[in-house]
């Protein structure tokens, strides 16, 4: 992670250290948390990128607000405790559900990377968004960009595929725009503020 102009931190995703999980079904890259001193137990937010390789619960998180972006893989349902399909995932479409949910993923077509937003219920708020195209988008108490495919022009800086820039208490809109000809452009605006929305 590096430090830009208006204190933007840029950060590789690529370049991040992974983390695999207990249950040896995955693992997990964290891209950032609030504060960033606290621990797996105490965060009152946290952005990471999960790759899926098999079947697998996910991890109960307590008063917690969670977010999943598949971001590759042919797809993704999600399993309730009886094994009933409560949601099917597809690539580029946020879904939220609550952190004590007990959910399983079972991958339809092989392995799976998804994006993760959490956030503490009662304390933070996620607006997690998809864009395809430019825009002037919304600022938070914390704010990302995470180009997912082609080059992203954002404000003055330029972001590559698994680029992303983050701003704390940026109080302006930030003007996005794609820059790869011909490609079909994603970007994942997570916009974080304090609960209730200001």
């Amino acid at each position: 992670m590096t430090a830009g102009p208006a204190g933007v931190q840029r950060i590789d995703v690529n370049a991040l250290p992974t983390q695999r999980w207990k249950n040896g079904a995955g693992t997990t890259r964290e891209v950032a948390r609030g504060p960033a001193d606290a621990s797996f137990d105490d965060f009152e937010w946290r952005i990471s990128l999960a790759e899926i390789e098999r079947d697998a619960p996910f991890s109960a998180f307590p008063g917690i607000e969670r977010c999943i972006v598949l971001l590759q893989g042919t797809g993704m349902e999600l399993l309730g405790e009886t094994g009933n399909a409560v949601q099917v995932l597809n690539r580029m479409v946020p879904w939220t559900f609550d952190g004590e949910r007990a959910l399983s993923a079972h991958l339809t077509g092989g392995a799976c990377s998804d994006f993760n937003v959490m956030t503490r219920r009662g304390r933070w708020r996620a607006d997690v968004r998809v864009l395809h195209g430019a825009a002037a988008v919304a600022s938070g108490h914390v704010t990302l960009l995470l180009a997912v495919e082609g080059a992203w022009q954002v404000g003055q800086e330029r972001i590559e595929p698994m680029q992303a820039l983050l701003w704390h208490g940026l109080e302006e809109p930030i003007t996005v725009g794609p820059r790869t000809p011909g490609a079909a452009p994603k970007l994942i605006h997570v916009r974080l503020c304090h609960d209730p929305f200001r």
